[in-house]
């Protein structure tokens, strides 16, 4: 286990129903880890229960759904000791595969190991919709309780059961589920502890016959997927200082890509409230080519390549599909351009705070920064000259069709990138993405040698920067603001410095800086945006938001302040290190879906930026 470790100790008397030995389900929460293998994932609590799991995609219907549904009809996957006293959490180090030991009032102990194959065989990477659960005893003989109840349907159907010698199928509409496991079949569907006396193995997938045997097979695929974790987690370019953030987070980014065709979804969950009770509560299992894009630029920070190849050619199809016209914000991992928004009445949602959505309706909206975040992600494919297919005049040209639409929509109101669904203005966020498009076609132009496709894209980008920072400037607030004309203050504006339309250290730039930070900061925390939205005003901070000032805090010079703030940002973390969309300013919660691709970028990019150089050391 990892020098990152977390004890969880039962609550008294709570946990302990009359009757009953084993400990009622810990409250829904955000201490949670995640498995995958770039296919599907899964989030488990500290106590070994599997709380939400969507099968066969990311996006698809969740087969255990606990963590939306606090009721006894809530469906999970529960390996539970009986007179709980206390669990401990840990990833094993640098690996995908997380480890949970549960201990009894006894000092009875057990572990269970918990992944998703991955690794390289025959030539390709073997990915299996499988979840693997090893148990074995680690002190004294515990007494055990193995509960699985998948559901389908979003909970609405409840599976068919059918046994074998060595498994159970789960039947449902459309998904067939099989368990192949060597404990007891009878207490397995019954629910009836049994004591742990050996080890034992868990394998629930597809409705096939393994190869080989139960044990060998469960220990072989461990041995291979903590090497491939291993191996890939050796090959990353990390800071000196954060290390196991660093690597954390990028093995959190690589779970979150659907390799099957390379789109990366921004969250793992639906419907986590960004507040409690607040009703924002979104579906984030699809691939917003904004989170993409920053994904994919920390992961090149860490000399990462691999995975912007897999999603330049999800992003190929995009732009081609778009025929030169409008691009969406986001597309399902599959390319699905229909995303309809629904409520699904089956489930009362995290802690009973619903509603919870299935689909996004932002799909439908004009986000102008899109074209931006197009070009900006493929931008780096010209230049790296490690990749297996570097970008060339044909990409180039196929850009250049985002780019002029670009040149088109900028200036003209949309939803912009906080997705306001009841008000369009002109946004200087997609301002600002717009005049990135274009800077980053002309400079692509002139490494391809095309001088009069550079001049071009040049011109454009000359006027819209000298658009953008006199109609984005307010005098009165002494700060550039969220729309042309407009007054409020935007955390989004600090993008100015990063993707270069401005330097750090202009007076503006500074005096904006102050002025976010006079209004949009609790303490060290960033809020969107000061002006109320279709919900009110927002309660929580944006985690991204946050990295968004420590980043400008470090360009500015302050970096002293940056690293404290930082630093906070880290201990905020969940005791594995992983972050959610949201932070409370007050409770120090986690809150908003999880978890959150903006937020672990955003632990790359901060520690990449502030971490002291290799060569102080060496």
């Amino acid at each position: 286990m990892s020098s990152c470790e977390s004890t969880a100790r039962r609550a008294a008397p709570e946990s302990a129903p009359s009757g009953d030995s084993f400990a009622k389900p810990a409250e829904a929460s955000l201490s949670l880890g995640v498995i995958g293998n770039c296919a599907y994932s899964a989030l488990i609590d500290q106590r070994g229960r599997v709380v939400w799991c969507c099968l066969p995609r990311f996006d698809a219907d969740p087969v255990f759904n606990a963590l939306l549904d606090p009721s006894p009809a809530g469906s999970s996957f529960d390996v539970e000791i009986e007179n709980f006293a206390e669990s401990r959490q840990a990833y094993i180090q640098n690996t995908a595969v997380l480890s949970t030991r549960l201990f009894d009032t006894a000092g009875q102990c057990l572990e269970i190991t918990d992944f998703a194959p991955r690794f390289r065989t025959r030539s390709r990477y073997y990915r299996p919709l499988m979840m693997v659960r090893r148990i074995r005893p680690l002190q004294g003989s515990p007494r055990v309780r193995i509960r699985i109840r998948p559901s389908f349907d979003w909970g609405s159907t409840k599976p068919i059961v059918t046994r074998g010698s060595n498994h159970v199928r789960y039947v449902g509409d459309g998904l067939t589920l099989r368990l192949t496991t060597d404990a007891p079949i009878s207490y397995v569907l019954s629910g009836q502890p049994f004591v742990l006396t050996r080890e034992i193995n868990l394998l629930l997938g597809p409705d096939e016959t393994l190869d080989h045997g139960v044990g060998d097979t469960a220990r072989h695929y461990e041995q291979e997927t903590v090497s491939y974790w291993r191996t890939w987690s050796q090959r990353l370019a990390v800071p000196l200082e954060w290390q196991e953030a660093v690597i954390r987070a990028a093995i959190t980014l690589k779970l979150s890509v659907f390799e099957d065709t390379g789109a990366i979804v921004a969250a793992m969950t639906t419907s986590i409230p960004e507040a409690p009770g607040s009703g924002r509560n979104w579906d984030y299992r699809y691939c917003w080519l904004r989170d993409a894009f920053f994904v994919v630029r920390a992961l090149n920070s860490l000399a990462e390549v691999g995975t912007m190849e897999d999603y330049l050619d999800w992003l190929a199809n995009v732009v081609v599909g778009a025929e030169g016209g409008h691009i969406q914000p986001l597309y399902g991992i599959g390319l699905e351009r229909d995303l309809p928004e629904s409520i699904c009445d089956k489930l009362s949602g995290y802690r009973g705070m619903g509603p919870v959505r299935v689909g996004n309706q932002a799909f439908e909206h004009r986000q102008h920064d899109v074209y931006g975040n197009v070009i900006l992600g493929a931008t780096q494919s010209f230049y790296d000259h490690r990749l297996l297919h570097r970008a060339d005049r044909a990409e180039f040209e196929r850009l250049e069709q985002a780019g002029e639409q670009a040149v088109a929509v900028f200036g003209q109101p949309d939803a912009g990138m906080w997705e306001l669904r009841t008000r369009a203005r002109v946004h200087t966020s997609s301002a600002l993405m717009c005049w990135a498009a274009c800077d980053r076609l002309g400079n692509i132009a002139a490494l391809l040698g095309l001088p009069g496709r550079s001049s071009y894209w040049q011109s454009h980008a000359r006027a819209m920067r000298e658009r953008i920072l006199c109609e984005s400037w307010s005098a009165d607030r002494q700060a550039f603001v969220e729309s042309f004309g407009g007054r409020d203050l935007d955390a989004s504006v600090l993008l100015m410095a990063e993707v270069g339309l401005i330097d750090p250290r202009d007076r503006r730039f500074l005096s904006t800086l102050d002025a976010l930070e006079r209004h949009l900061c609790d303490g060290p925390y960033m809020r969107r945006y000061e002006a109320a939205d279709d919900f009110g005003k927002p309660e929580t901070a944006f985690n991204i938001c946050t990295f968004w000032r420590i980043d400008a805090l470090a360009r500015v010079g302050r970096r002293p302040q940056a690293r404290e703030i930082f630093e906070t940002m880290l201990a905020h973390r969940n005791h594995l290190g992983l972050l959610s969309e949201d932070t409370h300013p007050a409770t120090g919660e986690a809150w908003g879906n999880f978890p959150q691709t903006y937020s672990m970028v955003g632990v790359i990019n901060g520690a990449v930026r502030l971490s002291a150089a290799w060569h102080t050391v060496i």
